[in-house]
Formats: C-alpha cells, structure tokens, sequence
C-alpha cells in the first residue's frame, strides 16, 4: 500500500473512533441488554433498562450536536445515526410486545404497528431515493415525533416501577399520530421519482399546517431540478419606439 493510501487509511480509523461515533455506536451496542428484559422481570432489571434505554435516547441528540460544534462529522455517522435510532425504538417496541402486561390496553397495539410500519417505509424509501442522489431531510415534525416516541417508550418500560405506564401509552398513540404524519409527508415527496406517469403521482398534498420549513425548501429544491437545463426563461421583450421623422 502506497504512503498516501496508508495515510488515508488512519485518517479513517481517526475519525471512525470520534466521539459522536462512539455515542452513536453505544445506542447499538445496548439493544441487547434492553431485550433481555423479556426474560428477566425483575424490578431492579426493569430499572436498569429504563434507565439505559433513556440514556442512549439523550445521545440521539449529543452525537450530532458535538459532531457539528467538533467538525467530526463523517460517513460513517450519517450512516450509523439513522440505523442506531431505528434499532433503538424497534427493540424497545418488540419488548413491549413480547412481555406480559407492558400494554394495558390492547388498542395501543395500534400505534406500535404504525410506527414499525413507517420505520420500514422510510428505510425503503431513503435507499431508492439515494440511486437518484436525493435525500429525504429531517422535518421539525419528524423530530417531535422521535421526542415523543422516546418519551413514552422510557416511561412504559418503566411500567410495573412507577405508575407510568398510563401516561407512556397516552404519548405513544401521539406518537403514533405524529409517525403516521412524518411517513405520509415522505411518502409524497418521493411520488416524483417514483411513478413515471403523472396520473401515478396525483396523491392529497399535505395540508399547509404540516408543512414545516424543510419541507417547503425539499418541495422547492424537487421543483428545481424539474426544469429543462439549459433553457433560460424568455425575458419581456422591450418594446422600441420609433421616432417620426
């Protein structure tokens, strides 16, 4: 290997092992742990749980803070974050699922299945708009519903402990609601690449009150990249007066 390939080799290594790396990477490396709460019911071990699972949900927002304010951000960040998040959250819900009496009400199924659903669906979505380099930005109202996801999702596994399985399932159905949204909105922003006749495309757009800021500027940016290039948009023409002789 050559010297500037050697090099380069480092270089990765070093910013593999950054910090925002290793808090992205600790929220994986904790899934197991939680999962063995379907085995293990006692007390202390719910405790336990709920306590990492509320911890790795913190750095969710402290791995890309410190990789922006350190100028430490990688690829392997932008690639891990997304998976570590959805790992997270599906592993949580799984054990809700799986262990006797985390539900009370068995309603609240309902919003569990929702929000699987959308994981996947955006998953899917993200990939095939990457064949095309486009990228699905993160709404403000994406980032609300990861707040209230988690939120609900500490307090139900913490159910049996304190009395706050109640309110947990109360905020996963506003989560549910929230999810179903989110997916929704990417849902119809990615119609363009993905019918090919215009029929295919003619989805309900989503009402103006959703629309927060990120996606108006995708909308704007999909829009753009519709226009023939090229092509320079015909001026007014000036009209000439002639002077009577």
């Amino acid at each position: 290997m050559s010297y500037y390939g050697e090099k380069l080799t480092s270089q990765g290594h070093k910013d593999m092992y950054n910090l925002p790396n290793l808090l992205t990477i600790s929220r994986i490396v904790v899934i197991p742990v939680i999962f063995l709460s379907v085995y293990i019911t006692s007390m202390w071990w719910a405790v336990f749980t709920a306590i990492l699972f509320i911890v790795a949900s913190i750095t969710d927002y402290f791995d890309g803070y410190l990789a922006r304010a350190r100028g430490e951000t990688s690829a392997l960040g932008r690639l891990l974050d997304p998976i570590a998040d959805k790992l997270l959250v599906t592993s949580a819900l799984v054990v809700l699922l799986a262990k006797p009496g985390m539900v009370e009400y068995k309603i609240s199924f309902i919003p569990v299945i929702v929000i699987l659903c959308r994981e996947i669906l955006v998953s899917g979505l993200r990939e095939f708009l990457r064949e095309v380099n486009v990228g699905l930005p993160v709404t403000r109202l994406a980032k609300w519903k990861t707040g209230f996801q988690m939120t609900a999702l500490s307090m139900m596994l913490l159910k049996g402990v304190w009395y706050w399985g109640g309110i947990g399932e109360f905020l996963l159905w506003i989560a549910g609601v929230l999810t179903f949204l989110t997916g929704y909105q990417y849902f119809q922003k990615s119609l363009d690449y993905i019918c090919e006749t215009e029929k295919c495309a003619k989805v309900p757009p989503m009402p103006k009150l959703l629309k927060t800021k990120p996606v108006v500027k995708a909308e704007k940016a999909l829009s753009r990249q519709k226009k023939p290039a090229g092509k320079k948009p015909a001026g007014k023409k000036k009209k000439t007066i002639k002077k009577a002789k």
